[in-house]
Order: C-alpha cells, then sequence, then structure tokens
C-alpha cells in the first residue's frame, strides 16, 4: 500500500525522471535517506516500472501517427496469443490494446509519411496470420499528449 508521501515522490518523478533524490527531499520537505528507501520500494514493489526519455517524434521525421484498428478472422486464444507476439516485432507499431467492441485490436502506429504507412499495412500488417478488417484514423493534431497518469492523494 502507498501513502500520500509515495504518491507526491510518483508524481515528481513522472514529471521529471532526472529529478536527484536531493531535489526530491526538498520539494516534500523531507531527507535524502527516506526518500531514497522508498524510491528503492516502489521500484521493488512495481509501482515504478523504468524510466525513459521521451522523444519528440517529429524532430526525429516520424510525421504521420495512426490509430489502426484491426479485427482477426478467429477469436481463438492460440490465434490471439499469435499476433500479440507478432506485433511485438513491429517498431512501426508503439502501442497495442486487445480491445472490446467492433475491433479486437488498437494499434498505435508511428511512421515518416503515408507511403511508409501504406507499406507498412500491406506487407507488414497483411502479412500476419488470420488478419481480418484494418481501419484506419490518422492524426490530424495531438491535442493532449501526457505519459503521466492520474496520481491522487
Amino acid at each position: 500500500m502507498i501513502d500520500d508521501t509515495d504518491r507526491s515522490i510518483l508524481k515528481l518523478l513522472q514529471e521529471d525522471a532526472k529529478m536527484t533524490i536531493k531535489e526530491v527531499a526538498v520539494r516534500l520537505n523531507l531527507t535524502t535517506t527516506p526518500i531514497f528507501e522508498r524510491i528503492k520500494r516502489l521500484e521493488r514493489e512495481g509501482h515504478i516500472t523504468g524510466y525513459r526519455a521521451v522523444l519528440n517524434r517529429k524532430k526525429l521525421d516520424l510525421q504521420l501517427m495512426v490509430f489502426c484498428n484491426v479485427s482477426l478472422n478467429g477469436h481463438h486464444l492460440e490465434l490471439l496469443e499469435k499476433f500479440e507476439r507478432d506485433v511485438q516485432s513491429l517498431p512501426e507499431v508503439v502501442e497495442c490494446y486487445h480491445i472490446g467492441g467492433l475491433y479486437d485490436y488498437l494499434l498505435k502506429v508511428v511512421v515518416e509519411d503515408m507511403e511508409v504507412y501504406q507499406n507498412f499495412v500491406a506487407k507488414k500488417l497483411a502479412a500476419l496470420d488470420h488478419l481480418g478488417k484494418v481501419q484506419s484514423s490518422f492524426v490530424m493534431t495531438e491535442v493532449k499528449q501526457t505519459h503521466g497518469l492520474p496520481i491522487r492523494n
């Protein structure tokens, strides 16, 4: 179980994972030792699963973001597991969700342009076993993008 201090630590690290233990301690009006111990416990318990750099996709010439709905031609466990394993090998797919509703999966795909996306769908995605229907929604404007979770005290 985490308390309000743990939640405050998580909020601060979520805003800036490069924040030092000393900086966190100062912000929370605590000493560094308990902050260090709490962070290590939060990591050990799986509340913190890693630290990453957030990259600017446009600076990396990845101009096109697409949400791709995918239906499979079957729904038995082995087929779903195989699709999920296969999608792991597609670097263009940056997120994948098994969803309920009209489609089975929602993929977030990031590529350079429409030509690269068309090639991705035609040669990579279509090559996956039991692929049924694919429906693409192209992002025109990113209105809100956050990697943070809504942590409440």
